[in-house]
């Protein structure tokens, strides 16, 4: 097996940048309900690694798994996707 083990990836919107290099990222996934039928939002938040404090709230990042850096903080933020809007 020479090939790197594929690290898993996840798009979310920042929900939270106050922690020191931490942000936390709301990933959002559509599933379908078992009985009915019907497309059901779910969501999970998941603290990331963001080692020059670069984003903020509201944008759109990609974040992709780690080692675990604390307790907590098992991914890295790896790229901006959207940059928030100013309201």
């Amino acid at each position: 097996m020479s090939e790197a083990k594929l690290k898993r990836t996840l798009t979310g919107r920042v929900v939270s940048a106050k922690m020191d290099k931490t942000v936390t990222v709301l990933v959002e996934r559509l599933v379908k309900h078992p009985l009915y039928g019907k497309m059901v939002r779910q969501s999970k938040k998941y603290h990331a690694h963001d080692e020059s404090n670069q984003y903020a709230d509201g944008d759109l990042v990609m974040i992709a798994e780690c080692r675990p850096l604390s307790k907590t903080k098992n991914w890295t933020v790896t790229a901006l996707v959207e940059k928030a809007r100013a309201a």
